[in-house]
């Protein structure tokens, strides 16, 4: 993720309670890659993006009403076609 999707991705973290410090990969270098942390310190750090949007969208599940189709196959695109006119 980028700066902008990394500040976001943080926000979400605290709002839901979810643990986790949001960093760039290379602290020399914000502009690269940035990713969710157990601790701050780059020396004993552990990449724990995964967990951390698993973790968000779990607490989205959560809030969902009961009567909200979910599929465990995540989200369907598809067309709608109209008929063609004879």
């Amino acid at each position: 993720m980028n700066a902008e999707e990394a500040r976001q991705v943080d926000a979400a973290l605290r709002r839901l309670g979810i643990p986790g410090v949001v960093a760039p990969e290379d602290p020399e270098k914000t502009a690269g890659p940035w990713r969710v942390y157990d601790t701050a310190a780059p020396e004993t750090r552990r990449d724990i993006t995964a967990d951390a949007l698993v973790a968000i969208v779990g607490k989205f599940q959560e809030a969902a009403p009961e009567s909200a189709p979910r599929s465990a196959n995540g989200p369907t695109r598809g067309f709608v076609i109209p008929p063609a006119e004879d």
